[in-house]
């Protein structure tokens, strides 16, 4: 009979996360935001929205570019309860995905290095930085190519 009621109250706990751990992302949700790539020639526009009466903030990304189809891809924000911390899940509509974490900094977001897994299981270190402004946000991308951290974009992205 106990193991019966730990397993009834484990779903119960596994959903407790501190209230305010998602605080820091709330400017986000109920908006979209779009950017455009260096050279012009591409945007990439986030909308996010709160998920799973707001245990979860959801983000739907697409990157749009002119006679190509577009790249779309999805994260959820959650609280890891084991890690204590923010994580996430990526999927993108190529096949790819990667599992990160994101620490609130004084300026904005960070999400420390993690792996981009692609369709064909090739791994791609990468890291990110978000800087809050008003009604905007600066996202600057790295990855590690060839022994050393290269920028793959820096773009402002501002509230629709």
């Amino acid at each position: 009979m106990r193991p019966l009621l730990l397993l009834l109250l484990l779903p119960a706990a596994a959903q407790a996360a501190p209230p305010d751990v998602l605080k820091p992302m709330a400017f986000l949700a109920g908006h979209c935001w779009k950017g455009e790539f260096p050279g012009g020639q591409r945007t990439d526009e986030h909308c996010f929205q709160w998920a799973l009466d707001g245990k979860a903030l959801r983000d739907v990304h697409t990157v749009r570019a002119p006679g190509k189809p577009d790249y779309v891809g999805e994260t959820l924000y959650y609280y890891d309860a084991a890690a204590k911390q923010v994580a996430y899940l990526y999927i993108e509509n190529g096949g790819g995905h990667s599992h990160g974490t994101m620490k609130p900094t004084a300026t904005g977001l960070d999400f420390p290095e993690t792996r981009y897994i692609g369709a064909d299981g090739t791994a791609l270190p990468y890291r990110v930085k978000w800087t809050i402004n008003a009604d905007a946000y600066e996202a600057f991308s790295e990855i590690y190519l060839k022994d050393k951290w290269i920028t793959q974009f820096a773009m402002t992205l501002k509230k629709q």
